[in-house]
């Protein structure tokens, strides 16, 4: 588990790389990144591409990189300059003071990485702000903001992580200009930064420009038929009572369907239709969102977490504006004292702007200001359980996670919580009790994924892959071994060493009647 730490009261930020699943420190480093002018605090985040290298934010617009993530101990990282390093080094102290990273990085899945600057400053290159592609070999393209939009816009929205089109050809970012309005959703070429198509961005009630706060954090959301949807702030102010809209487009940008009822600082989280077991509509997936009605400014406080069909429509009881039908909402669980006595019904809102929907139990993982962790069951319409993180303080808006093992992480008062069973004693290489499969490692994986075994004794050990019906993907390893630990290895390949699909498979382990089974995770 990659995590980013804010170690200064102003700039000063560590990436540190724990055991995913015992949290043991594995290693840690000191970035030189510093962030740009700013109200609230923007987000500093790293990627890791599909073959295992990390990247994160340095000074001046500039990345920081490593590999074998895994491996304790101290990790050196290289410098990659998209502008060229010769050209840093001619004056790093103008560049790390007028160029900053802007956006969390977005790898495709040959490597490449794409991310936003923020230029406040005059620099030796000329730098503006920018949307930068950096490819796997470190080379560099960059295009301007102004360039992109034509002269509409100069800078990229702070916090929007560029998403990928389904076929990774194009890349959709926002834009804007000095002011919040107007603002423009841009689809570049990936391999280019070349602009495709733009859309201004339009609040579907007023008709007025959408505003585009860089305070928030939403980001574009790509759906598996092209779809794309990005959350919005209304205009004038408090015209939706701070719910902003939830706009949707079709791949060109060209508007589609009705916005969502609430769009400010989330990005939504794709539902499986069948995750719903009461839908019984025609869209193939929904998507969950924060509902947030916010007390005093337009709301009671009522604040739910919702389930959406962007295919089909309701009036919105506070505007009269037809948006997405919601499928299911659920309200807040803790009374917040600051509303009641104004609005009685008025609960602690929920501070997620991205939630983990969890496929395997049909559930949502979202933290609230109460300093609670709920999971939200999607059959049932209730929350199952619920964990305390904290007692409780006014939250940032900030994602939940699921690991492969599905444990759950949350962040709660600048605080990551691992939430679910596990071990407190020091990981061990192999199984103590003499057989048995260990942790694949790495998990998950893309290239190959090392499967730890030890066995009692001397003997024919079989290791199979399975899927998630139980037929047989591979055999792995089919061999007569001696007594202790033993490794196999697979390659993401099944049985005719043809690519397997990205998903959750299982490593089974058999020897003497006796079997031992691992989830392992391929990912594409």
């Amino acid at each position: 588990m990659l995590v980013p730490v804010k170690t200064g009261a102003t700039d000063g930020f560590r990436i540190e790389a724990h055991d995913g699943y015992y949290g043991t420190l594995l290693w840690s480093y000191d970035s030189d990144y510093s962030l740009p002018p700013h109200n609230w605090t923007p987000s500093f985040s790293g990627t890791v591409t599909p073959d295992g290298r990390l990247y994160i934010p340095g000074a001046g617009g500039t990345l920081l990189t490593t590999t074998n993530l895994d491996a304790a101990g101290p990790h050196a990282f290289n410098r990659v300059v998209f502008y060229g390093l010769a050209s840093y080094l001619s004056n790093p102290a103008s560049y790390n003071a007028t160029v900053q990273i802007c956006t969390p990085l977005t790898s495709d899945s040959q490597g490449n990485i794409y991310y936003g600057i923020r230029e406040s400053g005059s620099n030796p290159s000329g730098l503006t702000s920018g949307l930068v592609r950096v490819a796997p070999d470190g080379s560099g393209s960059y295009v301007p903001a102004t360039t992109a939009t034509g002269g509409l816009a100069n800078a990229i929205l702070f916090n929007c992580a560029p998403a990928l089109s389904n076929d990774e050809s194009e890349l959709y970012v926002a834009m804007r200009g000095v002011n919040s309005s107007p603002g423009y959703l841009v689809a570049l070429a990936a391999s280019t930064l070349a602009t495709v198509n733009q859309v201004l961005l339009i609040d579907p009630h007023s008709l007025n420009q959408a505003r585009l706060l860089n305070d928030g954090t939403a980001s574009p959301m790509v759906a598996p038929d092209g779809r794309v949807f990005f959350g919005v702030l209304e205009s004038p102010s408090l015209s939706n009572a701070d719910r902003g809209w939830l706009l949707q487009f079709d791949a060109n940008l060209n508007p589609l369907g009705n916005p969502g009822a609430f769009g400010w600082d989330d990005t939504p989280s794709l539902v499986p239709a069948s995750c719903v077991p009461s839908y019984s509509g025609s869209s193939p997936y929904l998507l969950m969102c924060k509902y947030n009605f916010y007390a005093g400014i337009g709301g009671d406080g009522t604040n739910k977490l919702a389930i959406v069909d962007p295919r089909n429509s309701q009036t919105d009881a506070f505007t009269g504006t037809t948006v997405m039908k919601e499928v299911l909402t659920i309200l807040g669980v803790t009374p917040d004292s600051d509303y009641t006595a104004t609005y009685p019904g008025a609960v602690r809102e929920w501070c997620i702007n991205t939630a983990a929907v969890d496929t395997f139990t049909q559930s949502v993982l979202a933290g609230s200001e109460d300093g609670v962790l709920y999971r939200w069951n999607l059959a049932t319409n209730s929350f199952s359980e619920n964990i305390t993180l904290t007692p409780g303080v006014g939250e940032a808006y900030t994602p939940t996670v699921v690991a492969p093992d599905g444990k759950v992480y949350a962040i709660n008062n600048a605080t990551l919580f691992a939430v679910g069973a596990g071990p407190v004693s020091a990981p061990e290489p192999h199984p103590a009790a003499g057989f048995g499969l260990a942790e694949p490692r790495p998990q998950p994986f893309s290239g190959r994924a090392t499967l730890p075994f030890s066995l009692p004794s001397s003997g024919r050990a079989t290791v199979d892959i399975l899927d998630l019906a139980g037929r047989r993907v591979a055999r792995v390893l089919d061999q007569d071994l001696p007594a202790g630990a033993h490794a196999a290895v697979w390659d993401g390949h099944d049985a005719s060493r043809a690519p397997a699909p990205a998903g959750v498979y299982f490593a089974r382990l058999a020897f003497a009647g006796r079997s031992s089974l691992r989830r392992i995770v391929l990912v594409r």
